[in-house]
């Protein structure tokens, strides 16, 4: 009975699969795709997301790519080379057509061609359209495709796939394809304030040859690495952008470079185009059409194009991280030879003299400690930057000269320096810092040497020298890491004389011992650091007007004359004075700040000594452009001192000067002494932070040609010719 009950059982089961197994059969296989082609680099094959037709006008597809080590198939748009992968339906059956999308491709950049495309795997999604729902696809496609690595490879094949009638049952493939056809960028027609990205303005600067696309963007979040593909009319060619990402994280400005065909009248002003944003999973594609760039925007092109050239400090962020920071060292190594170290040459002088007939050790330790001085106030000032732009303020190289109270505590400085070194006291203060303080252009103290090498910082500041600018900008268009990155390489550059130094001590050692024929160099280097008093009370006198600035003129004397009378008194008496001296420069700075702002106004008129000079406008610079003129535009400020060497060198002597005085090159000045936002902001737009700052702008070069930090009179002269006026040709 136990027997027969397991047999009755076991049929009862074999029936009931059966009856499950019976609607099964009728039911299309679940793995509805091709088999592989594969080949020698990699395998492809169509696939399908739905097992059988079901009562849908349209069916889900894919074209399923995986490709070896290193090769690639190509995007919609391949770039400088290749071609996409091209699909022929012909001989499909109840089948009325297919759209194929495109996921976000990657950029390759080989040899300077730039291609986009995907390696290792990508799946196309297609959207297939029937003639008839309900019904049999009988599906034959020829596939043509172009893969490459070192080399490049065209494979042609034909794939066919029967999805019959019946049930759309979804396939393995259907995530396959559901998960590729979200990378696929998203459609947008407009900006949405709510849109993960947004592409917000696209315009056309420059002209002919010398053309760029300028796209700014947006994201909810901060960019990470934004890449932009443009597709345009085919006989254009677009450049990789280059990128530079606001202070904020979510806001950039992308320039692309054109290749315009040498065809009559070629513009894209007018033209539509496909732009296709990507930042990492995030991506959008819009269709808009270009206008002309106006204002400040058209004027971020010439910045790239001149880094691009190789200019000095614009387009920074056309480099890679590690160059950047190897321009920092650079400049920063330059920046010794700079008009603005100048002053404080004496005190460099002085310390190397000081350590003659010293012991190897002690020498080490002293250049050492004024490396750290230097090092940490480049640091400072990046702490400095990147608190302004916390608070959403702007920053630059050398703008805390524009600062009332800055240039009184300075003044102050180099008055104690000046007094010490002419003699004046050789007291010793209370406390190891005040000690290193009074102390620092002698020997005795590792504090003092410390603060040599960051009072040479300070002064450093008013000039960008060469590369310096191009790391400068690099960092203040970054975060935090960047600025800190940045500034440190441009510490350790300046300070290289000193490291180098200290590995090699022998180099002070072999000079003469401290004797007294230090008391009358001492004496005369002072001199270097009265001047740049005097310089910096020039500066202030513009910013606050000459009765503050007498009265704080004034008080660096009464500061002088206070050291002076207690030179020789006891203890309490040298910490009465020195007291005295903090309070007058507590003073100085409070005084100075409450004048802020209320300098005398500078005007450039006729019969005024620069009567060659007009005030800065842009919008006159390019309505002087329009009507075929030249311009040339100086920012530049009366506490830069490369500024004013590049006045005596080249604008204001020679073939320049007889130039831009005769009219045929109009001569704008930018000064920017004071705080002014208008020049920031242009500043700003060619990637600038720091000043001098020179563009020649012309009818050939409407968004205008920067030039370097450092100028010659044949590079300007060369740019004059670049830009092509019609008045300055004419003249020649």
């Amino acid at each position: 009975m136990l027997r027969v009950s397991r047999k009755l059982r076991m049929v009862f089961r074999a029936a009931i699969l059966g009856i499950i197994a019976l609607p099964l059969m009728a039911l299309p296989s679940l793995s509805a795709s091709s088999d592989w082609f594969e080949h020698e680099h990699g395998a492809v094959r169509l696939i399908s997301a739905n097992a059988g037709v079901g009562n849908e006008q349209t069916i889900d597809l894919g074209l399923q790519f995986r490709m070896n080590p290193g090769w690639k198939v190509y995007w919609r748009s391949p770039g400088d080379a290749g071609f996409p992968p091209q699909i022929s339906w012909v001989g499909s059956t109840n089948f009325a057509g297919a759209t194929i999308s495109w996921p976000a491709p990657k950029r390759f950049s080989v040899l300077g061609l730039e291609t986009l495309g995907y390696k290792d795997e990508v799946v196309f999604p297609i959207n297939a359209e029937l003639f008839e729902r309900g019904k049999t696809v009988d599906l034959t496609a020829r596939v043509r495709f172009l893969t490459c690595d070192d080399i490049c490879v065209p494979y042609e094949t034909t794939f066919k796939l029967t999805l019959p009638a019946g049930r759309d049952l979804n396939t393995p493939a259907s995530g396959t394809i559901a998960v590729w056809q979200a990378k696929v960028p998203t459609d947008v027609t407009k900006p949405a304030p709510s849109a993960s990205l947004a592409i917000e303005r696209a315009e056309i600067a420059g002209s002919g040859a010398d053309q760029a696309l300028i796209v700014r963007i947006t994201a909810k979040d901060a960019l990470k690495n934004p890449d932009l593909f443009v597709e345009g009319p085919v006989e254009y060619g677009f450049k990789k952008p280059v990128v530079q990402i606001a202070s904020v994280g979510n806001e950039a400005l992308m320039r692309i470079g054109i290749q315009v065909p040498k065809i009559p009248d070629a513009k894209l002003v007018g033209e539509t185009v496909t732009l296709t944003l990507v930042d990492g999973d995030r991506a959008i594609e819009r269709k808009v059409t270009l206008e002309r760039a106006a204002g400040a925007a058209a004027a971020f092109p010439g910045s790239i194009s001149g880094a691009a050239s190789g200019g000095s400090g614009d387009g920074s962020m056309g480099y890679g991280f590690l160059a950047i920071i190897g321009f920092a060292l650079l400049g920063g190594l330059i920046l010794n030879l700079m008009p603005c170290v100048l002053p404080v040459l004496s005190i460099k002088l002085l310390t190397v003299v000081s350590h003659g007939g010293e012991a190897p050790g002690r020498i080490r330790a002293g250049f050492l400690a004024s490396s750290a001085g230097i090092i940490t106030c480049f640091l400072l000032l990046g702490t400095v930057v990147v608190g302004l732009q916390s608070a959403g303020l702007a920053a630059g190289w050398g703008i805390q000269f524009q600062q009332p109270a800055f240039l009184a505590f300075m003044i102050a400085v180099i008055t104690l320096f000046a007094c010490n070194m002419w003699g004046l006291f050789e007291i010793r203060l209370p406390g190891a810092v005040a000690d290193a303080a009074v102390n620092s252009g002698r020997s005795g103290g590792l504090g003092g040497h410390f603060l040599t090498g960051a009072f040479a910082t300070l002064l450093a500041t008013p000039c960008t020298a060469p590369f310096l600018g191009t790391a400068v900008g690099f960092a203040l268009s970054r975060g935090p890491l960047e600025i800190y990155s940045v500034f440190l390489a441009l510490g350790i550059g300046l300070a290289a004389p000193w490291i180098v130094v200290a590995a090699f001590p022998a180099l002070a050692s072999r000079l003469p011992k401290p004797g007294h024929w230090m008391i009358t160099l001492k004496r005369i280097l002072s001199i270097a650091l009265i001047g740049t008093a005097l310089w910096l009370l020039s500066v202030l006198w513009f910013q606050i007007g000459s009765a503050a600035t007498g009265i704080i003129a004034s008080l660096m004397v009464a500061i002088a004359f206070s050291i002076w009378q207690y030179r020789h008194h006891g203890e309490k008496a040298r910490f009465a004075t020195w007291v005295v001296v903090g309070l007058l420069t507590a003073i100085s700075m409070l005084g100075a700040s409450s004048f802020n702002g209320e300098g005398p106004v500078r005007t450039i008129a006729a019969g005024d000594a620069e009567q060659t000079w007009r005030k800065f406008d842009l919008a006159a610079v390019q309505a002087e452009v329009a009507k075929g003129n030249t311009v040339f535009v100086d920012v530049t400020a009366d506490w830069c001192l490369t500024c004013q060497v590049n006045k005596a060198l080249v604008l204001n002597r020679g073939r320049v000067a007889e130039i831009l005085g005769d009219g045929s090159i109009i001569a704008m000045k930018a000064d920017w002494t004071k705080p002014d936002p208008v020049i920031a902001d242009y500043l700003k737009s060619f990637g600038r932070y720091g000043i001098p700052f020179n563009v020649v702008y012309g009818p050939a070069v409407p968004q205008g040609v920067a030039l370097p930090e450092i100028l010659t009179e044949s590079g300007v002269l060369a740019a004059f010719e670049k830009a092509g006026g019609e008045a300055f040709l004419a003249g020649r």
